[in-house]
């Protein structure tokens, strides 16, 4: 097995791991934290603003069943890449389009992949591609929280819809059920 990661933040990081959760050749996604300046920032702070820091995803993956760009494929299908620290009613930086890259081809590897998914939107896509320093896993009660909420309101109303979609738009890179 070829363990690889990836971290990503598109808005709020529930809807990122329940359809990246799905994904085959995901072996784990952990919610959490990066790109601020505070250390080991808590839910709360984050919700403030004032840490810098977005909700992301971080990806441990297969890299021999699904590749870095495979993934952000995925990212740039799943939410919108050209709104300004905003998804939908989630409103605020911590909800900020952002590829936190790791390496010089990763990058790369991002840049050809935005480039590619900006002739599929009106607006100019707004996502950061910023290098990654330190993931803060976000605190137990947000890790697998669609799973173990799904009949709560903003799960229905609002993850549910997109992993719908998801699973539509992507079922050939499901993992067996």
């Amino acid at each position: 097995m070829n363990h690889l990661k990836a971290t990503l933040g598109g808005g709020c990081f529930w809807c990122l791991e329940a359809i990246f959760t799905d994904l085959a050749g995901v072996i784990s996604v952990v919610p959490g934290y990066s790109g601020g300046h505070v250390e080991n920032p808590t839910y709360k702070q984050v919700c403030t603003n004032e840490t810098g820091h977005a909700e992301v995803i971080q990806i441990t993956y297969d890299g021999d069943v699904i590749t870095y760009k495979e993934l952000l494929e995925v990212f740039f299908s799943i939410h919108d890449p050209t709104t300004l620290n905003r998804q939908g009613g989630d409103i605020g930086s911590q909800y900020r389009s952002v590829i936190f890259y790791e390496t010089p081809e990763e990058r790369e590897i991002a840049q050809e992949v935005m480039t590619r998914m900006a002739e599929l939107w009106d607006d100019p896509i707004v996502t950061e591609l910023t290098e990654l320093t330190v993931f803060y896993p976000a605190e137990d009660y947000h890790h697998d929280y669609y799973a173990q909420n799904s009949q709560q309101g903003y799960c229905k109303m609002v993850i549910a819809p997109k992993v719908v979609k998801f699973r539509k738009q992507f079922q050939d890179k499901l993992k067996s059920r």
